[in-house]
């Protein structure tokens, strides 16, 4: 069913502007150069597709293919500047970002440059805004698909440049924190799994008091429950349902949710480490709120080990349970309780243990308080962004300054 074309004029603030989503930008295609011509490819151009920028960052880096300077001269592919936002447009719609360099697209996205009304970096979190209209404005019998008539059915309520800016940068100030973040984090995972592979595996003067252990010996590995068993009622408190999905995407409006009858001990909490044992295989430190643990999730746990050694353990032998998923011939690769029991693991002494803890916990412990605080400057981000755009919350100028009203 479409949406309205028309806001209702007590909807748009005094002093904002009615406008078509359209009239804000300029709207780009992309292309492909032909992927039999070699001479195309493997270049120094990057070449931007939707799996390079669906992982929700505001920044797009880099591409995993990348044309040439032929490529781009014999293809309907475009130079997007640094700056410029990316949409995609078919299949998976609305994944949106910003380039952080020059880049090539291909022809399932769109290239989008703010006209002087507006700017790219207000037009992104806008389009954030309405991607559920974007997306009802959608066509396709086989494939969702937005065209450039899309974007001019979609009615927005627009503020002075001013205000604009403003705007962007209080969102903005949000995600370059939440991205310093998120890099900081990377940096400390790569030192604690650097440390881990300089004690087990590059070392040679380990004592005889180590031990062989099995992967299942050194933790408890718990799996979910079905949790419909344990459906929540409307205005009840609840807690979000913790599938695989929540593992990539963290929790969301499609979220299911699961009451509080379910035993202790499949409530997840922050810094609980949750592998998935089905599907896409994954290993994370969660750090997105109280939840509920669905089957095909095992959460892990020890009395006798630190967090980080059963945690550096199973990112260890990821690799290879994956490779078993992907050779079972069922719809859904999956490993069974047996794969841990053959996975032999190296134990240290009790004194050797307690040194490398003094190092890696509270490395642990940053990485997981830096996720924390991602997430919560993420919640107050998604919470600003409708009263920011909607006008319920407003940013004026006295002297050059903005002021929140």
């Amino acid at each position: 069913m479409k949406q309205q074309t028309k806001l209702k004029q007590e909807e748009i603030p005094e002093d904002w502007k009615e406008r078509k989503l359209s009239e804000l930008m300029e709207i780009l295609g992309g292309g492909t150069p032909k992927t039999a011509n070699k001479g195309y490819w493997d270049g120094d151009i990057c070449w931007l597709s939707v799996t390079d920028f669906n992982n929700g960052r505001r920044y797009v880096y880099d591409t995993e293919k990348k044309i040439t300077k032929e490529g781009l001269e014999n293809s309907s592919t475009k130079i997007l500047k640094k700056g410029m936002l990316i949409i995609s447009a078919r299949g998976t719609v609305g994944e949106i970002a910003q380039l952080a360099k020059d880049m090539t697209f291909n022809q399932s996205c769109y290239g989008l440059n703010a006209k002087k009304e507006s700017t790219n970096d207000f037009l992104f979190y806008l389009i954030k805004y309405h991607l559920t209209k974007l997306k009802n404005h959608s066509y396709g019998s086989v494939f969702d698909t937005i065209t450039t008539k899309t974007f001019d059915e979609i009615p927005i309520r627009l503020p002075s440049l001013k205000e604009q800016q403003a705007i962007a940068k209080i969102l903005s100030d949000l995600d370059v924190k939440i991205e310093l973040n998120q890099k900081m984090d990377k940096t400390l995972e790569s030192i604690g799994q650097a440390l881990f592979k300089h004690w087990f595996f590059d070392r040679e003067d380990t004592t005889k008091n180590w031990q062989t252990k099995q992967l299942d010996e050194i933790a408890e590995f718990l799996n979910g429950i079905a949790l419909q068993k344990y459906p929540a009622q409307e205005g009840e408190e609840f807690l979000p349902v913790i599938k695989i999905r929540e593992l990539r995407s963290g929790i969301t409006n499609q979220t299911d949710k699961a009451n509080l009858d379910l035993p202790e001990e499949y409530m997840i909490i922050n810094g609980d480490v949750l592998f998935s044992w089905s599907g896409s295989l994954e290993v994370v430190l969660w750090c997105n709120g109280a939840g509920a643990l669905n089957q095909h999730l095992f959460k892990v746990s020890s009395d006798k080990y630190p967090k980080w050694f059963y945690y550096h353990w199973i990112k260890e032998f990821l690799p290879e349970f994956r490779k078993i998923a992907e050779g079972k011939a069922t719809t859904m690769g999956h490993i069974q309780r047996h794969h841990l029991s053959d996975s032999k693991v190296i134990v240290p002494d009790e004194i050797s243990l307690q040194k490398m803890n003094k190092i890696m916990e509270p490395l642990l412990e940053k990485i997981i308080s830096l996720k924390i605080q991602s997430n919560n400057l993420s919640q107050i981000r998604d919470s600003l962004l409708p009263q920011l755009m909607s006008g319920k919350i407003r940013v004026s100028f006295e002297n050059g300054k903005d002021r929140k009203k």
